[in-house]
């Protein structure tokens, strides 16, 4: 990816004020959730336009789990304000919004952008992320959906060409959304680490978000400023490493539990990988990567010395131990649950895995995941 530049909010965003003058922006379009209210940012772009002459257009006409129709209103108010920047400030879902408006501020507006081919533009876009979880701001990825439908957009030239980083807006994050997006972040990190993608790179990405991660969690819950911006980063590193890697089965498994048992995605993410560390380990005969089952071997070393454990087995139940130190709920299944979350995997995600993965270990892996109603 190309390089990023990422800065923080010191000096009352002194950082962001250089960033849009260099630009020349003079009209801002900022894509925000309703988190903006209660940040301190809010104020900053409040006054922009009386300091730096640059006038903010503001779109939040959209919901979690974003609607192809809402981002064709985005564009739609880009193009009519003559807006010549987007600066995305929120949770995974506002980034998102954020990115699709770029890809297809210079496409055809007659036609759905969806079935269209992307061309690159040089608008330029900036993300201040308000959780540390996704990693929205530094992967090529947006989800939105169309009819109802799940739609991935990919693209190279919707990553964020600038990240503005303050930890103050962590602090007043519910506790629940604190703990599940941390894990989101560090299963990041972890499956990138094992994927059959994973590069030099990426591994690097890898460890030093896991090891951010485990150094920062207690100062973090407690909302210190320096394990609140040492989080910011983890996250960043982490969706910098799934940027070349992608997700593994830990995702590809999780999506269901989030709907089905209406938990947060970074909880589900995690007790799937809980079950599934494990399992690698006792199965690595079953290695699909094309480097061989002894670079698999080697990897989950490299996972265990990025934690700070002897052997892989000791950093396993590490993993296990901060998961359930964080005293998250289990869902428990019902009746016909288990056919549901097996019917439920994307096998085209699983692709990504090291370790081969049929119907019979799935099955007996959610009933690892999940508790039964018995």
């Amino acid at each position: 990816m190309a390089n990023q530049t990422i800065f923080t909010a010191e000096g009352n965003y002194q950082s962001l004020g250089r960033w849009l003058t260099d630009k020349k922006i003079q009209t801002l379009l900022l894509v925000c959730d309703a988190s903006l209210q209660f940040l301190k940012i809010k104020d900053y772009f409040a006054a922009i336009n009386e300091r730096l002459g640059v006038r903010v257009v503001i779109f939040d006409s959209f919901q979690p789990n974003p609607l192809y129709e809402s981002v064709v209103e985005g564009v739609a108010l880009f193009r009519r304000e003559g807006c010549q920047a987007i600066a995305a400030v929120g949770g995974g879902s506002a980034i998102d919004v954020a990115k699709c408006i770029k890809l297809y501020s210079n496409m055809d507006e007659s036609q759905n952008y969806l079935e269209q081919t992307i061309i690159p533009n040089d608008v330029p876009l900036l993300a201040m992320p308000t959780t540390a979880g996704t990693g929205s701001e530094a992967t090529r990825y947006a989800v939105i959906y169309y009819n109802g439908v799940k739609q991935s957009v990919t693209h190279e030239s919707c990553i964020p060409s600038a990240v503005l980083m303050d930890s103050s807006v962590l602090k007043t994050l519910p506790v629940y959304q604190k703990k599940s997006t941390m894990l989101d972040a560090l299963c990041h990190a972890l499956e990138s680490f094992w994927s059959v993608n994973s590069t030099d790179e990426s591994k690097e990405y890898s460890r030093d978000a896991m090891q951010l991660i485990l150094a920062h969690r207690d100062g973090y819950l407690l909302g210190e400023p320096t394990a609140c911006e040492a989080m910011l980063w983890a996250a960043n590193l982490a969706g910098k490493a799934i940027n070349i890697t992608q997700t593994t089965a830990g995702h590809a498994m999780c999506y269901k539990l989030t709907s089905l048992y209406d938990i947060a995605h970074g909880h589900a993410a995690a007790l799937c990988d809980r079950a599934l560390f494990p399992w690698m380990l006792q199965h690595t005969d079953k290695c699909v990567d094309k480097r061989g089952e002894a670079y698999l071997a080697r990897t989950f070393g490299e996972i265990a010395e990025a934690m700070d454990c002897d052997t892989a087995e000791k950093a396993c139940e590490k993993f296990r131990a901060f998961v359930d130190a964080l005293e998250l709920s289990v869902p428990v299944a019902h009746d016909g649950d288990f056919a549901v979350l097996k019917s439920s995997v994307n096998p085209t995600r699983l692709r990504n895995h090291p370790v081969a993965l049929d119907g019979e270990a799935i099955d007996k892996l959610y009933h690892q995941i999940v508790g039964e109603n018995v």
